[in-house]
């Protein structure tokens, strides 16, 4: 056309623009991120204007083809280490490809049977790479030059993955989320695999998005970055404006090549799982382990299951107070090709913002445990924050699901571990497939008890993650511990949260900030099996531990105000009565109401024996002063467990808490050291007065309409059972 040349001038502009960007790296220079692949400097934009020689009324004038060797940076033009080192595994037939849509061992295993010389090639390549990095690292230490050299010999390292392919990247990026684990220097390198790597032909890439999308690229948009804002190991963005709509949407394209790569590692991987087994006698399945790894990686490369569970987890989780999931355009994604929603902002990671911490920890609170979709790959480069304060997850390629009865197994670990319940947790590492059936519980239980006193005596609030990982490792060996495959994606889940965590505030503690909501979620669920871990808790021996309650109810309170809104200092007495009241009397709440109401049901019948003992005893020593006899006491043991339970109970729903001092009083009596009269009049002191009662009557009115009646019938209920248990006892006195 007349115009071409026009267009190739602007086309030399834009290029001109793109080398300014590329070498411009002052402080106002503005980031984009999208998932592991952030912090390029956003390139200029491709417009595609209508022709302005033609007349309105003519159709406008798009460039077929982008001319790429002018708007392409000199990066983009270069080959990428990968492609140059390992290139040679993406020669594959249409069939070949086709047949790696999915994870399927025996048919990556027949196929790479008939390619002996690539698999040679490819393990003589990881050999000599890794083996000349080791080299050299016993070199240093052999010349003692190991400190100086470290920081060079981590980049190299970096670089060698880099060149071997997504796997390697891919367990390098897990590894890099844990700066508890490894060294700064190390740490450093390793996290540029999230965000940093080289990108490929931008050519390749358009090229990929019209073959997969089947329009030219000008139609399908009305502006495109002429080259990656952000790359990573499986892939690289774009920015891009939706012709259609206007709307910004980022562009990700698949790296070619990656399927054939990790194919084939996973394949070496999943032998030298097995060789590893048979050596080191391995109770776990390490060749199960890399299948359900690698299962997973499969489907992270299908980017139109990617969109599928973007918009499921958007659905799920995308409610949540401060969260943000990006919209997917399902009608523009393929297996290669995914269009989502533009998003900017910054790494969790380097912001210092506990808040979207607190935030990201009660988000996968709801994933692990409330509805078992969860994102399995959270790296520090899936987490952004958002330049109005939210919280954006990334990247939903790499997702697990957990299902019901592990959920329930794995609440109820938790709740044993806090309350060393170690006998419980033996049976629970049986429920989670992590010990046989055929394990001796009783030995199990003594190493348990030996592993995690220490770490539970600090308290649930310090106990750390990954230290209770690090403790368990010679128990595991010892008594023959597995780990289920789909183990291996929760614990990396949860190690890499606390990882970050670390990062930002080196004394958090994941576990310490979840068990409020697992405290909330065995106290409200209504699955049987958590019920029944409850009860079991609660009544050990068939005595009621009303310290176990308070624990479990104190700590379930602290999400009332941890993440529903950003925390706020101080929470008065009336606050806790209320919490404490709105909780017990709603639906949720009526397992645990009943077993409040046996409790001081109990309690109140003991208090009234102690009452009565006492009149008994004054009058009998005003009749008979000096006859020596010893005061009438008809309080069995049980019923002093009673009295005391009653007493915790009361200072737990008038919202004040007794101090130490005064519940060891109330248990001297237990042990002779009080009369029944001091037991009663002790007690009778910690009931709250008149004035403190007026509070409470205040809160009634606040409480929903279900639960104002539930309390109305709390009187006649308690009246029900007093007069059950009296007329129990009278008969056990008349005829036992």
């Amino acid at each position: 056309r007349d115009n071409k040349e026009w267009t190739k001038q602007i086309i030399i502009v834009v290029n001109k623009i793109t080398v300014q960007f590329q070498n411009r790296r002052s402080e106002d220079s503005l980031f984009w991120s999208l998932g592991e692949m952030i912090l390029l400097p956003a390139p200029p934009i491709i417009s595609f204007p209508a022709n302005p020689t033609l007349p309105l009324s003519s159709p406008p004038y798009w460039p077929r083809r982008i001319d790429n060797s002018a708007v392409v940076s000199a990066a983009s033009r270069e080959v990428d280490s990968f492609t140059s080192k390992s290139g040679y595994l993406f020669n594959l037939s249409a069939d070949e490809a086709d047949s790696l849509s999915e994870y399927n061992f025996p048919r990556i295993d027949a196929m790479y049977k008939k390619k002996p010389l690539i698999l040679l090639r490819r393990l003589a390549q990881i050999g000599t790479t890794f083996g000349f990095w080791f080299g050299l690292r016993l070199a240093d230490e052999a010349l003692d030059r190991s400190e100086q050299m470290f920081k060079v010999r981590a980049a190299e390292l970096r670089k060698l993955l880099v060149e071997l392919g997504p796997a390697y990247v891919k367990i390098a990026q897990a590894v890099s989320s844990r700066p508890d684990l490894i060294p700064p220097i190390y740490l450093d390198e390793l996290s540029l695999l999230q965000d940093q790597i080289t990108p490929f032909s931008t050519e390749v890439a358009f090229n990929m998005i019209e073959d997969e999308l089947g329009l030219p690229i000008d139609e399908l948009f009305s502006e495109i970055s002429p080259e990656p804002v952000a790359a990573a190991s499986l892939g690289q963005v774009y920015q891009a404006r939706l012709r259609r709509s206007g709307e910004v949407v980022a562009v990700k394209v698949q790296r070619p090549g990656v399927r054939a790569a990790i194919a084939l590692d996973t394949l070496i991987l999943r032998y030298l799982a097995g060789l590893i087994k048979k050596a080191g006698r391995f109770n776990s399945d390490l060749q199960a382990v890399v299948d359900e790894w690698a299962t997973s990686l499969f489907k992270e490369m299908d980017y139109l299951k990617e969109a599928q569970n973007g918009i499921k987890f958007r659905k799920l989780y995308g409610s949540i107070k401060d969260v943000l999931v990006p919209k997917m355009y399902t009608e523009y994604s393929t297996s290669k090709v995914l269009v989502m929603e533009w998003v900017e902002g910054q790494k969790l990671a380097e912001v210092n913002d506990l808040y979207l911490v607190e935030v990201g920890v009660y988000c996968s609170f709801n994933q692990l445990l409330e509805y078992g979709f969860y994102h399995a790959d959270p790296h520090p480069g899936n987490f952004l924050r958002t330049y109005d304060g939210q919280l954006a997850y990334l990247d939903f390629g790499m997702m697990g699901d957990f299902r019901p009865e592990l959920r329930d197994g794995f609440m109820e670990a938790c709740l044993h571990l806090v309350n060393r319940d170690f006998k419980s947790l033996a049976k629970d590492f049986v429920t989670l497939g992590l010990l046989p059936p055929t394990a001796e519980k009783g030995a199990v239980t003594k190493a348990l008890t030996d592993v995690f006193q220490d770490a539970i005596a600090r308290g649930v609030r310090n106990i750390s993650f990954g230290d209770l990982s690090g403790d368990l490792g010679k128990t595991m060996y010892q008594f023959k511990f597995r780990i289920p495959p789909y183990f291996s994606l929760v614990i990396r889940s949860l190690a890499v949260l606390e990882g970050i965590a670390i990062g930002i505030n080196p004394n958090y503690k994941v576990l310490g900030s979840t068990y409020p909501w697992i405290a909330r979620k065995i106290l409200t669920d209504s699955s049987p099996q958590l019920k029944s871990s409850l009860q079991s808790l609660l009544y050990e021996d068939g005595v009621f531990r009303i310290d176990r309650l308070e624990s479990l109810v104190t700590e379930s309170l602290r999400t009332e105000t941890a993440l529903v809104q950003k925390p706020v200092e101080g929470t008065d007495s009336k606050t806790v009565m209320k919490q404490i009241l709105a909780f017990t009397f709603t639906e949720q709440g009526s397992f645990v109401r009943e077993i409040l109401l046996r409790e001081f049901a109990k309690g109140l019948d003991a208090f009234g024996l102690a009452t009565l003992d006492s009149f008994t005893s004054v009058a009998s020593t005003s009749i008979m002063p000096f006859s020596g006899s010893r005061p009438f006491n008809s309080l069995t043991e049980e019923d002093m467990t009673n009295l005391i339970t009653f007493y915790r109970l009361i200072s737990l729903f008038s919202g004040r808490r007794g101090s130490e001092t005064q519940v060891q009083a109330v248990s001297k009596y237990g042990e002779g050291r009080l009369t029944p009269l001091d037991e009663a009049s002790l007690v009778m002191n910690q009931l709250p007065s008149a004035e403190e009662m007026l509070p409470i009557l205040s809160i009634l009115p606040e409480l929903p309409q279900e639960s104002q009646q539930r309390l109305l019938q709390l009187p006649g209920d308690l009246v029900g059972r007093l007069v059950s248990r009296a007329f129990a006892r009278t008969i056990r006195r008349m005829f036992l």
